[in-house]
C-alpha cells in the first residue's frame, strides 16, 4: 500500500526470474524517492502480450513496462507509448552508451519510445557428464561446424535415448546464427526475404541435418532435453542463465562456449529489451524518473551484478560475466563484436510464424530444404509488402 502523498507506479515485466533483482533495484529507487512506490507486476511471456493488448484497448497499460523488438512498432505507431525524446534531452541520459542497433529498434517514426534495458546473445552449452561418458573432448572456442557435427554423432546414443544436440525449429536460439555465420541473411537491407540466398539455404541444410540424421530431437523443448541429460549440447540465449543456475542437478555438470565457426567466422544473433512508458500514464514524471534511474550506469551495473541480464549500458556486461565464475559466461560477451541484430520489420511476428510453418516439413525431412526456403521467401515477401 502506498502511504498518503505517495505515488504508486506499476512496472510490467514477463520474467519472474528477474523479479528479485529488479525488486532490490526498485527498493533502492524508493529509498532515494520516498514519494514514489514501484509495484512490479509479473505476467508470463505468453500472457504478457495478451495482457498488454487488452490493457492498451482499455487504456490501462502499466505505467512502465518491458517492450520487445517484435512489438515496438505496433505500440509506438498506435500512440500507446510516451515519446521520450524531450525527456531524454532534458535529462543526463546518454543514448550513445547503449548499442546503436538496440536504440534504433525502439525508435518509431523518428521518435524514441524505449530505453534499452539489456541485450542477449547466443552460445553453445554442453553437458560435461555426457561428454565424459562418450569419451568426447569438450567443445572449445576453436570449434567449427564440422567439429559440432562430428561430436553430435559420437554423443548420440540411441539405446540410452541420448541425443548429441538439441537443434529445435527456432530462429533466435537456432538457425539464424548459422545463416548469418555462413554469410546468408533472413532479411535483406531493403526489407526483402533472404531465404532464397544460397548461403541461407546451405546453412538451413546444415542446421536441419541434425534432426534429419537423428542426432537431435525434432519435437519438445531444448531445455527439457538438456536439463534431463537427454541432449549433450544445445544453443541457449544468455537470458537462460537464471534457469541453469537455479537447476541444482544441472549447474555442476554443464558449461558454455562461443558458437562454432565456419571459415573463421561466427555470428550470434543479438536482441534486447527496452523500458517503455504508457502514453496514458497519470504519473509521467514518476514513471520517467524510474526509467531514467533504470538506465543509469550505476543501476545497469547493479542489474548485471545481480545476474538480472546482460545490461545494455557500455561496459556493464563485464560485471555480468563476474556474477557467476562457475561458467564461461564471457562466451556471450565475446560474440558481441560480430553479432547481428535480430531481423525485424514492422510486423516481424507475422512473417516469422509463417516461415516456421513453411520450413517445418523441411526441418522434419519431409520436403527439400531449398523448396521450402523458396516458399518461405515468397510468403514472407507478401507479408512484408502488406506492412507498407
Amino acid at each position: 500500500m502506498a502511504a498518503q502523498g505517495q505515488t504508486t507506479i506499476t512496472y510490467g515485466i514477463w520474467d519472474s526470474r528477474q523479479e528479485p533483482g529488479l525488486r532490490q533495484i526498485a527498493d533502492d529507487f524508493e529509498k532515494a524517492n520516498p514519494d514514489i512506490k514501484v509495484d512490479i507486476q509479473v505476467t508470463g511471456w505468453e500472457g504478457y502480450w495478451t495482457m498488454l493488448e487488452a490493457a492498451a484497448t482499455g487504456g490501462s497499460l502499466p505505467d512502465v513496462f518491458w517492450m520487445h523488438s517484435n512489438e515496438i512498432y505496433k505500440y509506438g505507431a498506435n500512440d500507446q507509448l510516451l515519446p521520450l525524446d524531450d525527456l531524454i534531452k532534458e535529462s543526463n541520459l546518454d543514448l550513445s552508451k547503449f548499442p546503436q542497433g538496440l536504440v534504433d529498434i525502439y525508435k518509431v517514426n523518428g521518435h524514441q519510445y524505449g530505453i534499452p534495458k539489456d541485450f542477449d546473445t547466443i552460445a553453445l552449452w554442453y553437458n560435461k557428464k555426457l561428454f565424459d561418458e562418450a569419451g568426447v573432448a569438450y567443445p572449445t572456442d576453436k570449434w567449427t561446424w564440422d567439429d559440432l557435427k562430428e561430436a553430435a554423432k559420437k554423443l548420440t546414443n540411441k539405446d540410452k535415448e541420448i541425443y548429441g544436440i538439441a537443434t529445435m525449429l527456432a530462429n533466435q536460439e537456432g538457425f539464424y546464427n548459422f545463416m548469418y555465420t555462413n554469410g546468408g541473411t533472413a532479411l535483406t537491407s531493403d526489407n526483402k526475404s533472404g531465404y532464397t540466398d544460397p548461403k541461407t539455404v546451405e546453412a538451413l541444410e546444415y542446421y536441419f541435418s541434425f534432426g534429419r540424421e537423428g542426432l537431435s530431437p525434432t519435437t519438445g523443448d531444448a531445455m527439457d532435453y538438456f536439463a534431463n541429460d537427454k541432449a549433450a549440447m544445445a544453443l541457449f540465449g544468455s537470458w537462460r542463465i537464471g534457469s541453469i543456475i537455479s537447476n541444482e542437478s544441472l549447474k555442476d555438470k554443464v558449461d558454455v562456449v562461443p558458437l562454432p565457426s565456419k571459415d573463421g567466422k561466427r555470428v550470434s544473433i543479438y536482441n534486447g529489451l527496452a523500458n517503455a512508458i504508457s502514453a496514458k500514464t497519470e504519473h509521467k514524471e514518476a514513471a520517467w524518473k524510474f526509467v531514467n534511474y533504470l538506465s543509469s550506469k550505476e543501476v545497469q551495473e547493479k542489474a548485471s551484478k545481480l545476474g538480472v541480464a546482460i545490461s545494455a549500458y557500455e561496459g556493464a556486461s563485464d560485471v555480468w560475466v563476474d556474477t557467476n565464475k562457475q561458467f564461461n559466461l564471457k562466451s556471450y560477451i565475446e560474440e558481441i563484436k560480430d553479432a547481428q541484430i535480430r531481423p525485424y520489420t514492422h510486423e516481424t511476428t507475422k512473417w516469422e510464424e509463417k516461415v516456421y510453418e513453411i520450413l517445418k516439413p523441411a526441418y522434419l525431412g519431409e520436403k527439400p530444404v531449398k523448396e521450402a526456403a523458396e516458399e518461405a521467401a515468397k510468403a514472407m515477401n507478401e507479408l512484408i509488402e502488406e506492412e507498407e
